[in-house]
């Protein structure tokens, strides 16, 4: 999205186009300003990618080997324009772009719709940024230290650096301990909070899981958070582009090696900016008690690990997690992060076309859940959405979305206190379904319900008479008639309210509460 830049900025600047960025981008940007990312000092042109791509080097022979790239919608910056202002999603001016290329790029697969998966495009936009401010951060700013103030802490000395989108368990403080004696190295913990992480959603969860992990490791021990989000598989990246990327971050923060235990996959490309050692296959040894490296366990006694899966199937049921696998400390940060399923706030979704019975299920189950008193339950439905939230809006594609993303956005404010929230709109689009997911899912969980009913059932009930309107042209952008409803493919239900009662409908709904684990089995 682009704006007029804000009036804190330099006079000079008053009136340059301003672009809000999101996570991974604002994570790219502070590690350039920061001089993580040396000797970058700008986003990459067409050049550049080409070159790391190609050849795994920068255009000077630099080796490099992951792209660093400014994509944003078509028309996001004006085409007159030659500088534009980075800015937060709070519209905060936090740098300025000096715009040296623009191309055209095929968006990431993830981010297309159905209608437009064959040609949707983003403008990448290249050139040198300067800072205007420092981050914000949020909370943990006391940790985020500047790479040159790691690196006068470290003082040349051997540092032995682990980078992890994940909690640290016993085994990794035990390969983490085995490896810093070998290198007689201090230790340095980078928690990637740019991107999606493993088992808790929430970077400052994140932060706070290894923080507890430290608690097990020398005094010594340092921790900085690091915003780098993971590397595009749209762009040839895999898990050596990725631990590539991790290993000269860690260079930058004043890292002589990179560990990586022994399940990570993949190699590491040549280039690496320092040596990435892998600590090799461990496993719990139930008779010393203690995380060891496989060859030194009596064949057939080890005990394995718990995958991110596993443990949080665990942390979702309730479960207790096992002593051996994790520090209490560690446990208990998890257990803070992701409560069980039945604490848990969460948003039922039910998309579908108009008459397809949506809002009766949603009227229903809020009333049995108010009825059965688990926890508070807020119902929005379509049409009241529309009168109150979104009143003005029209029924274009933008005003569509946007619609959603308010009913989205109010949704994740009840997930995010623990309540239930049961959304009813028509949501014909699914990356503007998908945006909501992402969005609840960070504090709760998200149940889409596709109510499949079929156009013409939902025709012939039109009480209405929008359907009628609709066929003969006195409704424009009509879902099902004159605008398309993208059916979604990732339903957790599908309901046909065409072979089932109101009954059945809501019944097949609180099956897949009570089933999952986020309601109980009903009282009798």
């Amino acid at each position: 999205m682009t704006t007029e830049a804000r009036v804190d900025l330099p006079a000079d600047l008053i009136g340059v186009p301003s672009l809000a960025l999101d996570d991974a981008q604002l994570g790219d940007l502070e590690l350039l300003l920061s001089g993580a990312f040396a000797p970058l000092t700008g986003f990459m042109g067409t050049g550049d990618v080409t070159a790391v791509i190609e050849h795994g080097t920068l255009p000077d022979g630099t080796p490099w080997t992951f792209p660093v790239t400014l994509d944003v919608g078509q028309g996001a910056v004006p085409q007159d324009a030659r500088h534009v202002v980075l800015a937060d999603p709070e519209g905060t001016p936090l740098a300025l772009l000096e715009i040296t290329e623009r191309s055209e790029v095929l968006a990431p697969r993830r981010a297309r719709s159905t209608r437009d998966a064959g040609d949707a495009r983003l403008t990448r936009i290249a050139g040198p940024v300067t800072s205007l401010r420092e981050p914000e951060h949020g909370p943990f700013r006391r940790l985020m230290l500047r790479p040159e103030q790691a690196r006068a802490a470290f003082g040349g000395a051997p540092v032995l650096a682990y980078a992890t989108r994940g909690p640290l368990h016993s085994r990794q403080i035990g390969q983490l301990r085995h490896m810093a004696g070998q290198l007689k190295a201090r230790l340095l913990l980078l928690p990637l909070t740019a991107g999606p992480a493993e088992v808790v959603t929430r970077p400052e969860a994140l932060v706070r899981a290894v923080l507890a992990a430290a608690a097990s490791l020398p005094p010594a021990t340092m921790v900085i958070p690091v915003p780098l989000a993971p590397r595009s598989p749209r762009a040839g990246a895999g898990p050596e582009r990725e631990l590539s990327a991790r290993a000269l971050v860690a260079a930058a923060y004043g890292a002589s090696h990179l560990m990586v235990d022994g399940s990570a996959e993949g190699t590491v490309a040549e280039g690496a900016a320092i040596p990435v050692v892998r600590a090799g296959d461990w496993a719990y040894d139930p008779v010393a008690e203690v995380w060891r490296p496989l060859a030194l366990i009596e064949a057939g006694t080890e005990r394995g690990d718990l995958s991110p899966g596993e443990l949080a199937d665990l942390l979702d049921a309730g479960g207790g997690i096992p002593a051996w696998f994790t520090p209490p400390a560690v446990a208990r940060e998890l257990r803070r992060a992701r409560p069980p399923r039945a604490e848990r706030g969460f948003v039922v979704f039910l998309t579908g076309l108009s008459g397809s019975g949506k809002s009766t299920i949603a009227r229903s189950l809020a009333d049995i859940l108010a009825e059965r008193g688990d926890r508070r339950v807020s119902l929005l439905d379509g049409d009241l959405v529309r009168q109150l939230l979104s009143a003005g809006l029209t029924f274009s594609r933008e005003d569509r979305d946007l619609n959603i993303a308010r009913i989205g956005f109010v949704a994740a404010e009840v997930a995010r206190h623990g309540g239930i929230a049961i959304c009813a709109p028509i949501a014909p689009y699914a990356a503007a379904r998908s945006r909501v997911r992402e969005m609840v899912s960070e504090v709760g969980d998200f149940l889409l319900i596709h109510v499949a009913t079929p156009l013409e059932v939902c025709e012939a009930r039109d009480r209405k008479g929008l359907y009628a309107k609709a066929r003969a042209g006195l409704i424009g952008q009509f879902t099902g008639i004159s605008d398309p409803y993208e059916e979604p493919l990732d339903a957790d239900l599908v309901i046909d309210t065409s072979t089932m009662t109101r009954e059945q409908a809501t019944g097949a709904v609180l099956g897949l509460l009570t089933s999952g684990g986020w309601l109980p089995a009903a009282r009798g």
